[in-house]
């Protein structure tokens, strides 16, 4: 199986905000987005997909609507276990006008704590893993691609998961608006290899 992770493109937010499970826009128009990304999926060599899911986030799901359509019959795939991180009272705010103890605290308990609300990392972990081991147990797709249109912290988690890597070492590695990430299980060993990273 090839899981290609697909970070939606810009948002129309100002740098330095805060907006997770906010359901923000895209900076530019999806149509252009979605045919950027096509164009860099096509010169990886990355197969076409058996499906594609995708956060139900407008940032995610406008962009998997036209990546399907140039797919034939695919129609994406909606699923709220791949929308981003649930930040609470924190969302839509400056990183930088946060009470920098509220901070603290989520570093020095950075799985945990939830002082804001919303999820914790946890939490958050939880619900993207529940998604990445259905994935893998459905044997209909061994051999499948799939595309999942998604969030850096979902991308990130998936990610974590597969290579057996920490969530927390796994957070500090780039990853680009429109970047493109290719994972490949191997048949026989069940094993997951990274192919691609922040592509």
């Amino acid at each position: 199986m090839d899981l290609v992770l697909i970070r939606h493109p810009a948002v129309a937010v100002e740098a330095g905000i805060c907006y997770g499970r906010s359901d923000v826009a895209l900076a530019a128009d999806a149509e252009a987005g979605a045919a950027s990304i096509a164009a860099r999926l096509a010169v990886l060599g990355v197969r076409a997909p058996a499906r594609i899911a995708t956060s139900p986030l407008t940032r995610c799901a406008s962009v998997a609507r036209v990546l399907a359509r140039a797919h034939g019959a695919l129609v994406p795939q909606e699923d709220a276990r791949l929308a981003e991180m649930d930040f609470g009272t924190w969302e839509m705010q400056r990183w930088d006008g946060i009470e920098c103890t509220q901070i603290d605290a989520w570093a020095a308990n950075f799985l945990h704590a939830r002082d804001h609300g919303g999820e914790s990392v946890a939490q958050f972990d939880a619900r993207v893993t529940a998604w990445f081991e259905a994935l893998g147990a459905d044997q209909t797709d061994a051999r499948a691609t799939i595309w999942a249109v998604a969030h850096a912290g979902v991308i990130r988690t998936v990610a974590a998961r597969a290579l057996g890597v920490s969530l927390e070492r796994c957070v500090r590695w780039p990853l680009e608006m429109a970047a493109i990430v290719v994972l490949r299980r191997e048949s026989s060993s069940g094993e997951w290899l990274l192919s691609r990273w922040n592509a």
